[in-house]
């Protein structure tokens, strides 16, 4: 079985051949400034292929309204939003067509092949410059009645202010830079985090900061859903020491509540780079298997 596989993203559009057991001749293009432009570097990709496909399979930004064949919402690719795309894409293709939310996508990867393969109840949680995230029950996706399902990045933490705004090691180094009186862009997570290592006071704060964060909303998402586990995407997800810190702070949470029936699962995503590509294929498999 061949998929040709794409995942939209702001600056780059990725893709790759799914062969039913690895994702093949990857390759990138810069993200088009218009539509026209998106299909013609879409079919090109797909005329050099020489594969016999059986269809093609899209990860996207924004809400993905299957039964309207629409993605709804807001991306920083604004052209693809609020028309029929999925005919477009057929037609184009001369193809089967699946697309599904990024987020999403990355969850179905790990469900699939990944971390939570096996699992019934699953939260997949992405950490970036903000925080989304994918639902699962008895093995499927949830979206939810307005498709915002697994939006976690939603959830009040504190003041007023978001997981996406607090629970991210992009908005702490944004916090440092800000506390320091320096642009935005100056420091990079890694950077705050190598600068608490090396004993910066204002680092360490930050740093703790986040840590609270992350594990506060970790907390929430696991006692609203129950998962079996929670699996962690994102740039992030792969700092060492990172799970260590999070089980610490979640069970001294689990001990001051007198939670004492579990302790909740949390590990970090198997495929990252690919976790996108990769759940676009099994999304487009989970669709189609039965048609």
């Amino acid at each position: 079985m061949a998929i040709l596989a794409f995942d939209f993203g702001g600056s780059a559009v990725k893709h790759g051949i799914w062969n039913g057991q690895e994702m093949l001749n990857k390759g990138k293009f810069t993200t088009p400034k218009t539509w026209e432009e998106m299909k013609a570097s879409l079919l090109t990709v797909f005329e050099e292929s020489n594969q016999v496909l059986e269809g093609v399979a899209f990860s996207a930004p924004g809400v993905v309204d299957a039964d309207k064949q629409m993605i709804n919402g807001i991306s920083a690719i604004p052209y693809i939003h609020r028309f029929n795309i999925y005919k477009e894409l057929e037609e184009l293709f001369n193809l089967p067509v699946a697309i599904e939310n990024d987020a999403n996508c990355a969850g179905m990867a790990e469900i699939y092949e990944g971390a939570a393969k096996g699992k019934q109840e699953v939260a997949f949680v992405v950490v970036g410059t903000g925080i989304g995230g994918a639902i699962f029950h008895k093995g499927e996706i949830t979206k939810g009645a307005h498709l915002y399902g697994g939006e976690f990045g939603l959830m009040y933490l504190n003041d007023g202010k978001t997981f996406s705004q607090l629970g991210t090691a992009v908005q702490m180094a944004w916090r440092y830079c800000e506390r320091k009186g320096v642009e935005k862009e100056t420091f990079s997570g890694e950077d705050v985090f190598h600068f608490a290592e090396t004993g910066d006071e204002l680092a360490k704060e930050e740093v703790n900061n986040f840590y609270e964060y992350l594990t506060q909303g970790l907390f929430s998402i696991q006692f609203s859903l129950d998962p079996e586990i929670i699996v962690l995407g994102g740039g992030v997800s792969a700092k060492k020491g990172l799970l260590d810190e999070i089980n610490r702070r979640m069970k001294e949470k689990l001990a001051h509540f007198e939670l004492n029936d579990f302790v909740p699962q949390i590990v970090t995503c198997k495929y990252e780079n690919d976790a996108n590509l990769i759940g676009a294929a099994a999304n487009f498999i989970a669709i189609h298997k039965n048609r």
